[in-house]
């Protein structure tokens, strides 16, 4: 992918913040993205959080880089932290992610989210779309 296309797959992804998207039966993905200055933990510039949520309100599945996840199964006590993580299951105290661009997120995200409704019989195909500000409105 070319910078160009690279910079149109990150405006079209700034495009979902405060987005959420209503499926079958309640369930909803949320997007919160924004740029902000890069940093040991945003390199990339970006601070994300994108979620798959049950009827209850519960994660299932999540994105995001809120806080620094250890590199699993690491002999070592000095163990890598990162920013960028993902949440494969409700629970998950988060796995270390490798962040590579835009395009590849979304297909990352998308790829869990239709494995995880797909385990429970719930289509993604989306029914409403709400957006929201910062203040929650």
């Amino acid at each position: 992918m070319n910078e160009r296309e690279q910079d149109h797959t990150l405006e079209f992804l700034l495009a979902f913040d405060g987005r959420t998207h209503w499926l079958d039966r309640g369930y909803c993905l949320r997007f919160k993205i924004r740029r902000v200055p890069p940093e040991a933990r945003r390199p990339h510039g970006l601070e994300y959080s994108f979620t798959l949520h049950d009827p209850a309100g519960r994660r299932l599945v999540g994105f995001d880089n809120a806080h620094d996840v250890s590199a699993r199964r690491s002999r070592r006590k000095d163990r890598a932290r990162t920013g960028d993580h993902w949440h494969r299951a409700e629970g998950d105290t988060g796995r270390p992610y490798r962040f590579e661009g835009a395009d590849k997120l979304l297909a990352d995200f998308f790829a869990e989210v239709q494995r995880v409704l797909g385990e429970r019989g719930i289509s993604d195909e989306v029914r409403d779309v709400t957006e929201h500000n910062e203040d929650g409105s």
